[in-house]
């Protein structure tokens, strides 16, 4: 009896000194986050925000745990090998879970700080897409990593898992190639991935039309794109899609377009005042970007004129709405000014057939 209450006390000791420094470890988390928050509100920059929001909860688990793996050898004198043995490995696994939440949170701060130094709102975000691309696939390619070694790192804690891995080396070859095999697909996306961080046919923002739908690249993993349709749908595709198939991209050197509007009108319209009307047209627009406009009679039929009207805009969503309104006003005016020259389908009677003849 006496030699159990004895040991119930040395782990009830124990039990309060892992308190302690689990609460010493929470305090010194405390004084740094309060110093960070102090600083952030001085700042206005992105990385001075990013801190403090992104690193609070891993540092929250890593701190107080870094402080009871360092004092448990104060507190283990009375413990049996076993017991100290165990709280060791569960303090290593936790060291090395927030270890690498803590970096894959760091990656954030880092991407918040590059990303900082563009403008993505700017019309012409060439540069700015370009580079919001390439942090984003390598930020995911470190995460991967990061949890693959936080992984391998844990399991070589645990004695059975070391040798169940000691096991899985020695059949390396014939896994290789059945999980090669199974997962070639996979494997595929994730080598699209990597290359199309380096040749970068598509980026964040890009406007594309893919599968017949127009929209923007909303995100790119290291497996698949999602692209937001304009109606707010989703279209998800396997990322190897864009080395394999062709797709159109708006945006792929620059953001400004070219728009169009066909009309079909009659031969009587007086193209000339047509085409000084649509100059003033523009003129008055806030979405032409004041670089280029055409009309030309592109052509015809037996019935009706094709005229195109040819505009700029800086941005894609600009030149719809440009075309939109260039084509609306355009009609307005002709209905107006020339209403009779409006497509409209000629018949001729016998009685004026033989008229003409005489």
């Amino acid at each position: 009896m006496a030699n159990t209450i004895q040991q119930l006390e040395v782990y009830l000791w124990s039990l309060g000194f892992i308190l302690v420094a689990a609460a010493m470890g929470l305090f010194v988390h405390w004084l740094l986050f309060h110093a960070l928050q102090r600083l952030a509100r001085r700042s206005e920059s992105a990385v001075g925000q990013a801190v403090p929001r992104h690193l609070r909860a891993p540092l929250r688990l890593l701190v107080p745990t870094l402080a009871v793996r360092i004092s448990l050898p104060a507190h283990s004198l009375n413990l049996r090998p076993e017991v100290v043995d165990y709280l060791g490995t569960a303090l290593s696994t936790l060291i090395i879970i927030s270890a690498a939440w803590l970096l894959i949170r760091l990656s954030r701060v880092m991407e918040a700080w590059i990303l900082s130094r563009y403008d993505m709102s700017a019309s012409d975000n060439l540069t700015a897409r370009k580079v919001a691309t390439q942090v984003d696939i390598v930020r995911k390619i470190m995460v991967f990593i990061i949890v693959v070694f936080a992984l391998s790192a844990v399991l070589m804690n645990f004695d059975n898992f070391r040798q169940i891995g000691t096991g899985l080396l020695a059949s390396a070859g014939l896994a290789g190639l059945i999980l090669g095999f199974a997962a070639q697909r996979t494997i595929a996306n994730l080598l699209a991935g990597f290359q199309i961080a380096l040749t970068q046919p598509i980026r964040i923002d890009d406007v594309v039309i893919v599968e017949n739908e127009w929209g923007r690249i909303e995100e790119i993993t290291l497996t698949y794109v999602v692209v937001v349709i304009w109606d707010k749908r989703r279209l998800v595709l396997p990322i190897s899609y864009f080395l394999e198939k062709p797709f159109q991209n708006w945006t792929r050197s620059s953001s400004d377009l070219l728009g169009t509007v066909f009309l079909y009108v009659d031969y009587t319209l007086p193209i000339d005042e047509v085409r000084q009307h649509l100059g003033k047209l523009l003129e008055q627009s806030e979405l032409w970007d004041g670089k280029v406009w055409r009309l030309h009679t592109t052509d015809t039929s037996e019935r009706t004129v094709e005229l195109r009207a040819l505009m700029s805009a800086a941005s894609a969503p600009q030149a719809f709405e440009l075309r939109c309104e260039i084509r609306e006003k355009l009609i307005d005016y002709i209905q107006t000014h020339y209403p009779e020259s409006l497509p409209r389908v000629r018949t001729e009677s016998e009685g004026a057939a033989l008229e003409d003849a005489k």
